[in-house]
């Protein structure tokens, strides 16, 4: 147990460092919005599923979660020719992502709990061009990112806003911001939006019964406050007799 407790007190503070090394911007999705969902799906497939699976969520399910016919996911959102019901896997062999990328491309079906869906909406909007990667670009929220930014046809060029500090006693340039050339395919507004929209879908893989359970938890609630109420006067009417 000791040794426990000294390891953990000296991680703390590199987790503080790494938790405040970019400043996050506020994810302000909606579970709701099943337009936004339906939305963050596509760009998801069109854009991610060619790397990343969601391996653990299948194609009928998330149909009918976000209100899409069968037959128009299979048509559009299903690009591996598997069953409705499969999983959500996609078609890379694990070894060559491995020789292409450095390590396998993560499964995000959790991305948003083991990330935070600030973290994401931010990560997302941060690419850069850097001519040293081994894609050509870099991230201000992950430094030497190892994936390229597929959606750089939608937000367009992007460059570093850098500023000077001092570390370790030396002046060093770091990585504070980006600026949008604007020559995309969507506004800088209109990107945003898009990033949203991909957040709010891979919230909704990381918890699809959320806004379920929630409903559920106001009516235990009410059935305990009712229940209270009676225990309370069963109670007083018990103890009255005894007394």
């Amino acid at each position: 147990m000791k040794k426990l407790i000294i390891a953990v007190l000296a991680l703390l503070p590199a987790v503080a460092f790494a938790s405040g090394a970019a400043k996050l911007d506020k994810a302000n999705y909606d579970l709701s919005d099943q337009a936004s969902l339906q939305n963050g799906a596509k760009l998801f497939m069109n854009y991610c599923a060619g790397c990343h699976s969601t391996q653990y969520q299948r194609y009928n399910r998330v149909a009918e979660d976000l209100g899409i016919p069968e037959e128009v996911m299979q048509a559009n959102l299903n690009f591996t020719g598997v069953a409705i019901g499969d999983l959500m896997k996609n078609s890379i062999p694990e070894k060559d992502a491995a020789e292409w990328f450095g390590a396998p491309p993560p499964d995000l079906t959790l991305v948003a709990r083991v990330r935070g869906t600030d973290w994401l909406y931010t990560y997302l909007r941060s690419f850069y061009k850097d001519e040293s990667r081994p894609f050509g670009v870099n991230n201000t929220v992950f430094p030497s990112v190892g994936m390229p930014h597929v959606l750089e046809p939608l937000q367009g060029a992007t460059t570093v806003k850098l500023e000077t500090r001092t570390i370790d006693g030396e002046e060093v340039e770091v990585p504070v911001g980006i600026e949008v050339a604007g020559n995309g395919e969507l506004s800088p507004d209109e990107y945003d939006a898009a990033v949203l929209d991909i957040v709010n879908f891979l919230a909704y893989s990381a918890d699809p019964v959320k806004l379920e359970r929630h409903r559920m938890g106001y009516w235990v609630l009410g059935f305990l406050v009712i229940f209270f109420i009676f225990g309370y006067l069963l109670k007083k009417e018990y103890w009255r007799d005894v007394h």
